[in-house]
């Protein structure tokens, strides 16, 4: 597997996903645009090759990155794209804790909680898109460590690791009104038992912490047609 197969963006086709909250019982639709989405979640290689820095807890070109914080996420969205001449998806001021997403941008990005889920369930409306040992490293068959990328079966969309081995940043606040500046996380890891690797869990993480199962996957919005 070669950096240039690691760095693959998969198109996602447009769609419906049905999000919820267990905190207030609440469940809303949301229509998913046309996207594009990394098959592997971003590897220590591509990181390093992008920011200079390594800061995994556990070393290896071919694992996820973790330790990495949602502001190093958004940060290296837009390195990632002034590298390759597109428009910076993110304003961002992180001394005042501030980031708008410009939505018009071609540039790389955090996918929403909304396209994460819709990506991840490819077509399927089950927990999981296949049998869970299948699909994701987890507590029951990761001997207790992160694992290299693609190492198990991807979804019928092609994307790798969208369940298990680590959880991914997502651009959204997970629920303002109690937890503040938390964003979402998506798809469990290596660590977490069954209940937590399914396409619908949500859990949550302050931006500023670095967690070592947590990494994260880029997307790109599909650019419009011109008229």
């Amino acid at each position: 597997m070669d950096v240039g197969t690691v760095n693959e963006m998969v198109a996602v086709p447009s769609g419906r996903v049905t999000l919820s909250d267990r905190r207030t019982q609440s469940s809303w639709p949301v229509e998913v645009a046309p996207f594009q989405m990394s098959a592997f979640p971003v590897t220590q290689s591509w990181y390093a090759l992008i920011t200079g820095r390594g800061p995994s807890s556990t070393q290896g070109e071919r694992l996820p990155v973790e330790g990495v914080s949602w502001w190093d996420a958004v940060q290296f969205c837009n390195v990632l794209s002034r590298r390759e001449g597109l428009a910076p998806a993110y304003d961002l001021r992180v001394d005042a804790g501030t980031a708008e997403w410009d939505t018009s941008s071609d540039g790389y990005r955090l996918p929403t909680e909304a396209e994460w889920e819709h990506a991840c369930r490819a077509g399927t409306t089950g927990a999981r898109y296949g049998p869970l040992d299948e699909v994701a490293w987890y507590q029951g068959n990761s001997d207790g460590r992160i694992h290299a990328v693609g190492g198990r079966q991807p979804n019928a969309w092609g994307l790798y690791d969208m369940l298990g081995n680590v959880w991914d940043w997502c651009w959204d606040v997970y629920d303002a009104e109690v937890y503040g500046t938390y964003r979402v996380l998506r798809g469990g890891g290596w660590a977490d038992e069954h209940w937590s690797c399914r396409a619908s869990v949500r859990r949550r993480s302050h931006p500023t912490f670095r967690i070592d199962d947590v990494g994260f996957r880029v997307a790109r919005s599909t650019p419009l047609p011109r008229p």
